[in-house]
């Protein structure tokens, strides 16, 4: 799994960091008295819909199980990080992310269907930045935040007769994650792991759509992970 070679080649960055702390001379020594600093941010993301069922699900015979599924993608942007005191940092990292959604269902105990929501985001997350103290050239640090995204590929507003699920462009949500900061002699080196969960109902509701009068709401969860290039 990814995230668990992640952890793996985390782990091994520590314990290569703690061995051979003594030995190294401290890198960007000044760079903890910049007010801000910018930086370039690229990663991986796991995506998939959290959706409940109508109440009137049970009692009709359309679909036997609608089943959401993870799916990879990508997310490349911009950072802009400012210095609120010593142990906290605001940062704004906007960026687009490229995700793929896919819902399996069942018409039939014999049939089985799996079609997927491809979305390109407009990401803007505003994140607080909790820092530990700095231990020669590494940091550890936890984050919280708000985003707001915007789906330029929403079909909500599509009237192909093919579509089989409209999604709504604009959602509102919240961010938790942790990360380490490496400081080599120009720049940081930043791995980070995150949850990105979505609270707006992204079901755009379309009668003559099956599937759509199946679903109450759909609320999109990704699991982003990142690395930060600082300067």
């Amino acid at each position: 799994m990814p995230l668990r070679h992640l952890l793996i080649l985390l782990s091994c960055l520590l314990l290569q960091q703690n061995i051979s702390a003594q030995d190294r001379p401290t890198n960007m020594a000044d760079h903890d008295d910049k007010r801000y600093y910018f930086g370039l941010t690229f990663g991986a993301n796991f995506s998939q819909y959290r959706l409940k069922y109508e109440k009137s699900f049970a009692q009709t015979d359309t679909f036997r199980r609608i089943q959401p599924r993870w799916n990879p993608g990508f997310n490349l942007g911009l950072m802009a990080n400012l210095k609120l005191s010593n142990f906290i940092d605001l940062r704004f990292i906007p960026s687009l992310s490229f995700a793929e959604k896919k819902l399996q269902f069942n018409m039939s105990p014999d049939s089985t269907s799996e079609r997927s929501i491809e979305s390109i985001y407009m990401h803007l997350p505003l994140q607080l930045k909790f820092k530990s103290d700095r231990i020669n050239n590494f940091r550890f640090y936890g984050m919280l935040g708000g985003k707001f995204d915007y789906d330029m590929s929403s079909n909500a507003r599509s009237r192909r007769s093919d579509e089989w699920l409209k999604v709504s462009p604009v959602d509102l949500g919240y961010e938790l994650g942790v990360g380490f900061e490496f400081f080599n002699p120009n720049f940081i080196f930043s791995p980070e792991i995150k949850l990105s969960q979505g609270l707006m109902n992204q079901l755009f509701k379309d009668g003559s759509i099956p599937l759509s009068n199946a679903i109450q709401s759909l609320n999109t969860r990704m699991i982003v992970i990142s690395i930060h290039l600082q300067g």
